[in-house]
């Protein structure tokens, strides 16, 4: 039963029993609706104070925490645009300092190319290894002609040192003793009555050798001239060695 004064609800003792049941059976927590201050009837019938209770649905649960999400992320979303608007600000204050120092910059000049290297030179061939010399012939310089007297005692000595050179055997006694018999020291001597004159081959010079024979005799190095002192007596003295064993051993025409 439920009575209403001055336009209340007032709970019995039943309708606060019914109020437990539906909460013990898994309804929605159900307050009862919050009045302001007046009476209820108790089960003798006297009158009761009844309190305000203030009462939430599940629905009005959900309702409130949705406001409170709704709300942190608008906070958030603010939080975050000023973030982002600072960062802009300091992005174009940035590009602001940049562009005024590149301004204050002066141009560099433009770098020249590098210049190109030089195309490499083809190596010069090396020359051919020098072959070394041929070891020329020691050459012993010319002996000094020894300087001899133009008479018959210079033609005689000069012819020794000649013959004895080529090791041909005579004196300077064995060569003076012929060369007076023969031609008394004449070197331009010829003898145009003996049989070989008669022959057509006279004896010549201070010797009195012939053609023939001063040919055949004739020493390396001396003159081709049968009148030529120096030779005329090596050639005599060459023949005399070969058949007598030495002008000294001549004593007579030979």
């Amino acid at each position: 039963m439920r009575s209403t004064i001055s336009g209340f609800t007032r709970l019995t003792t039943v309708h606060k029993v019914s109020a437990a049941g539906v909460a013990a059976t898994g309804m929605a927590a159900l307050a009862l609706a919050a009045f302001p201050a007046g009476h209820a009837t108790g089960a003798q019938g006297a009158s009761v104070d009844v309190k305000p209770v203030a009462w939430t649905t599940t629905a009005q649960a959900g309702e409130h925490a949705t406001q409170g999400e709704t709300g942190t992320h608008a906070e958030r979303a603010a939080e975050q645009a000023k973030t982002d608007a600072a960062a802009k600000t300091k992005a174009q204050a940035q590009a602001d300092r940049a562009s005024r120092d590149q301004a204050r910059t002066p141009l560099k000049p433009a770098a020249k190319p590098a210049a190109k290297p030089a195309a490499a030179k083809p190596a010069a061939a090396k020359p051919a290894a020098a072959k070394p010399a041929a070891a020329k012939p020691v050459v012993k310089p010319a002996a000094v002609k020894k300087a001899y007297a133009d008479n018959l005692d210079g033609w005689i000595n000069e012819a020794l040192e000649i013959l004895h050179s080529k090791g041909i055997p005579a004196s300077y006694d064995g060569i003076k003793r012929n060369i007076l018999r023969e031609s008394t020291g004449n070197p331009r001597a010829i003898n145009d009555w003996d049989s070989n004159a008669a022959a057509g081959i006279p004896s010549k010079g201070l010797l009195q050798i012939i053609d023939p024979t001063f040919k055949a005799f004739h020493v390396e190095g001396t003159s081709w001239d049968i009148y030529d002192p120096v030779a005329n007596i090596t050639a005599s003295c060459n023949y005399a060695a070969k058949t007598y064993g030495s002008m000294d051993n001549v004593n007579s025409a030979y």
